[in-house]
């Protein structure tokens, strides 16, 4: 293990051992998420996406930074993207146990709020299904504008106030790579039953799991640029 790599460790630990072992800290976090949700959605993507996108960077060039990545654009961008998330998941909890219910699926929406059952499993499949179908292959693709963006500014923070050239971009788009990995193998083989698990959870811990989902989201997509860029 290198240096680095010990830090980015280390800095890792620091981060979430905190809440495990100290509860006042736990149940502070916990008050801030239902004062603040958003922004503490915005903190918390900004951070952990990043930092999984420089960890998409170590695997893909050896290194966590580099001249033109843009680390402090990409925490403003992800931060953004965090709050649309954020969003989005508190209207497909709230909406799709109920479409279920009327397709036949009574109690659905009750279940959500309880203990493991099959309702809930049932529930928490239909929230990943719907959000991940519908609203995860517009929200990438807006990543990968933003991301693409970044780059064609040299990482430099003036790209956060520079129009973005969305036309342009779209057609410089690797779609057989957006197609056939982002899409068509991350979406059903990782995030729809990663976000069924995501639900399936107690309220205070599903923001905690979301947390370590934002590293691995930042890790899949930085992993689908690089083969864009091939």
């Amino acid at each position: 293990m290198k240096r680095q790599d010990f830090f980015f460790c280390m800095g890792a630990v620091a981060l979430f051992l905190p809440f495990f072992l100290f509860s006042d800290l736990f149940r502070w976090y916990q008050e801030v998420g239902r004062a603040h949700p958003y922004i503490l959605a915005f903190c918390k993507f900004s951070l952990l996406a990043t930092a999984g996108e420089s960890l998409g960077l170590r695997l893909q060039k050896g290194r966590y930074n580099q001249p033109g990545f843009g680390l402090l654009p990409r925490a403003v961008i992800w931060g953004l993207l965090g709050v649309w998330i954020a969003a989005a998941m508190k209207v497909y909890a709230a909406g799709v146990p109920r479409f279920l219910e009327g397709l036949g699926f009574a109690g659905v929406v009750a279940s959500m709020n309880e203990g493991l059952c099959w309702l809930k499993v049932i529930g928490a499949f239909g929230i990943s299904l719907f959000m991940n179908t519908t609203f995860a292959p517009v929200f990438m693709t807006c990543h990968k504008i933003t991301d693409a963006h970044i780059l064609k500014h040299g990482g430099k923070v003036n790209a956060l106030v520079t129009p973005i050239e969305f036309g342009n971009l779209m057609e410089e788009l690797n779609w057989k790579v957006q197609w056939g990995f982002v899409f068509k193998k991350t979406i059903p083989l990782f995030w729809i039953p990663a976000h069924t698990v995501t639900f399936l959870l107690p309220p205070e811990w599903q923001v905690l799991f979301a947390a370590f989902l934002g590293v691995a989201l930042g890790v899949l997509l930085s992993v689908a640029a690089e083969k864009q860029r091939r």
